[in-house]
This record gives structure tokens, sequence and C-alpha cells, in this order.
């Protein structure tokens, strides 16, 4: 169960303020935190299972005087997706298929004539 706690420390200086940061992040459990209020005097921790009495008594021993103003259980924003009806995948449109005409020249391959050279013998005498 998410939480979020908001301890108001008694410090007036950045230097306390860093170390109450870093002494809230070594808690298990934290998932964030931040310095709120006014006179930026109060330490607000989000956590998953964080004992609140165990975090503030840490508090009190390294910065001194510290209570918890609240402890509230941090709920999920509603999703309004969930709700909304979901749109119907588009179907996909194709164009039709595109058919060829014959050709009116129907070209067939001919194998190239074959030439036959018959050689005469030199016996021919010149006169």
């Amino acid at each position: 169960m998410k939480q979020k706690i908001v301890i108001q420390l008694s410090i007036s200086c950045d230097k306390h303020r860093s170390k109450a940061l870093t002494l809230a992040s070594r808690a298990a459990g934290v998932t964030s935190m931040a310095i709120t209020g006014a006179a930026r005097d109060q330490l607000e921790v989000v956590s998953d299972g964080v004992d609140p009495v165990c975090l503030v008594s840490c508090l009190r021993k390294k910065l001194g005087h510290t209570h918890v103003i609240k402890v509230e259980e941090v709920k999920k924003p509603e999703e309004k997706k969930k709700d909304e009806p979901k749109p119907a995948m588009p179907v996909p449109v194709y164009p039709p298929a595109y058919y060829y005409q014959p050709s009116y020249y129907h070209h067939q391959y001919q194998p190239p004539h074959m030439v036959v050279c018959e050689e005469q013998p030199n016996n021919w005498r010149t006169m």
C-alpha cells in the first residue's frame, strides 16, 4: 500500500533540509520525497510500507523536533481510457489487382541459325 507521509520539521537552513532528505532516502521503500510548505519546513515522503513512527524517530535523533502532520493512502488516478470503448481496428483496403493485357506481338524464342561450312580442299588449279 502506497502512502504519503507529511512530517513537520523544525529546521531553518538548507544544510539541515538536505540532511533530512538524505535520512528519508535511506529508509527502505521510499519512492519519492520533497520539501514542501510555505516556510519549507515540511518533508513529504511517498513510500510503500515505511513505518511513519520509525521514520520520525530517526529524524528526531539527527535533526531535533519533528512530528507527523498526516498520513494518507495514495490512490491511483482513475484512467479514463478504460471506461471509453476502444475504436475498432480499421480494415485495410487493398487496390484491385492489376491484370496486364496480353501483348499483340508474341515473340517466340528462336535459336540462332546453324551455319555449316564445308571446306573444300585446295586441289583446284588455277590457270
